[in-house]
């Protein structure tokens, strides 16, 4: 199975402009995540709409792709950038894998996990989810929540609390499990041209969460369940938080 690894990354942000260049450690936040994508897949690019990103890339030794700069999500861009991979490779791909630029401590064991689901010759995109932990706040519309059916796949996501808890302290209420959406996507290369031709409809227009736009016309979503939290960098602040965790990661390993 030829597997392409994209890492969306785009300059303007209206949260955090130029957050792929933003340093930790000393490194652009860009090259960590793309060092760590490269432990586990050799065909790897960033798919980029600003110079100044590729310049960065190039100058670590990574591989870009230039795409343009209208792209409403990471899916369109990883989707022109599959295209240009293949002619730049000359290899045709089965799947690829959309790597958030923004996580600079991806795991490799949440990666393994998302690949592992094209064993199953069904699947047509994964995706990753986990327990809500004690304490966690479940009514965050920034934190997305999943429904899952019995097999694994995603029957909805919404911002809201779902599944909703008709009576409180019920039986009901105290055997369900409540999961939270990891936003890392893999797409059965046609499929992801299939999807990004579509156009947007009424859930993901309500919601602004593209994959209902997926399964509004019928495609299926698999999940993996996956344990610990991934550290997204949306805001300054939230570089804060990711720059004292990697000075304790360096601490730990000296």
């Amino acid at each position: 199975m030829n597997i392409l690894a994209l890492i969306p990354a785009r300059y303007s942000s209206t949260r955090f402009p130029g957050k792929p260049l933003a340093m930790i450690g000393g490194r652009p936040m860009i090259r960590h995540v793309y060092e760590r994508a490269g432990r586990l897949f050799s065909d790897i690019f960033v798919a980029t709409d600003d110079l100044r990103i590729a310049r960065e890339v190039s100058a670590f030794g990574g591989k870009w792709i230039m795409t343009g700069d209208y792209h409403q999500s990471g899916t369109d861009r990883c989707a022109e950038a599959l295209d240009k991979a293949e002619a730049i490779t000359g290899k045709k791909y089965d799947v690829v894998v959309n790597i958030q630029g923004d996580e600079p401590f991806i795991s490799s064991s949440h990666l393994e996990s998302l690949v592992a689901l094209f064993d199953d010759p069904l699947t047509e995109i994964g995706t990753l989810v986990r327990r809500f932990g004690p304490g966690e706040d479940f009514f965050d519309p920034n934190c997305v929540k999943v429904v899952l059916s019995r097999g694994g796949s995603a029957l909805y996501f919404s911002r809201l609390p779902i599944p909703y808890i008709r009576e409180k302290g019920s039986s009901a209420g105290q055997t369900v499990v409540f999961y939270k959406h990891i936003g890392l996507y893999a797409y059965r290369a046609g499929v992801l041209r299939t999807i990004t031709a579509l156009a947007q409809g009424m859930l993901e227009r309500a919601e602004s969460l593209e994959q209902l736009r997926w399964l509004e016309n019928g495609f299926r979503i698999d999940t993996a369940l996956v344990h610990g939290e991934t550290l997204a960098v949306d805001t300054p602040e939230d570089l804060e938080r990711v720059e004292h965790h990697y000075r304790q990661i360096d601490d730990n390993s000296q």
